[in-house]
């Protein structure tokens, strides 16, 4: 297996948009309603938010392939572009998620290991993210990283609070 990370471009909005709500779609369509998870796709996954999205300076995507097939994708963000004020000497990943065929492959690890070498990279202090309270194989995941829960917050599917576990990892 020839596994691979590259930074998305613009030339790569609309793989981006298939995987991520491949993805999405995947992970939660079993929690929620089909008309939540189609209103929250539509706008979450447009390309004209991806766009945007990708626009933003100080958030990056990267695709990770397994044998030269987009196998999943990492979002990360710093300064302004995080979800909640953590300050300037944290990164935050937004979102790593791979395709079900590919999980048990030991590719989320490789995102997460891309995340913390753009934080050493840029000298952050700490590296964090939001993950569903009920994704328990996601946080055993992140605990095993060395992640620790930190906080919470709220995350809406169309008008229903979800709740998130805040988790840090304090890399310097």
């Amino acid at each position: 297996m020839t596994i691979t990370i590259k930074k998305c471009k613009f030339d790569d909005l609309s793989s981006l948009q298939e995987i991520g709500v491949e993805t999405f779609n995947e992970t939660f369509k079993n929690q929620n309603s089909p008309e939540t998870m189609k209103a929250y796709l539509e706008r979450a996954f447009s390309l004209k938010q991806l766009e945007k999205e990708l626009s933003t300076i100080s958030s990056e995507f990267y695709f990770i392939y397994s044998n030269e097939e987009i196998a999943g994708y990492l979002k990360v963000n710093t300064n302004d572009a995080q979800s909640e004020k953590m300050g300037n000497d944290s990164l935050e990943i937004e979102r790593i998620y791979i395709k079900k065929r590919f999980h048990k492959q030991g590719l989320g690890k490789y995102l997460l290991n891309k995340a913390l070498d753009i934080a050493n990279e840029r000298n952050k202090e700490k590296i964090w993210l939001g993950v569903w309270e009920k994704n328990e194989s996601a946080i055993a995941f992140y605990e095993k990283m060395g992640f620790v829960q930190t906080g919470a917050h709220s995350f809406y599917m169309g008008d229903e609070e979800q709740i998130d576990f805040m988790m840090t990892k304090t890399i310097i």
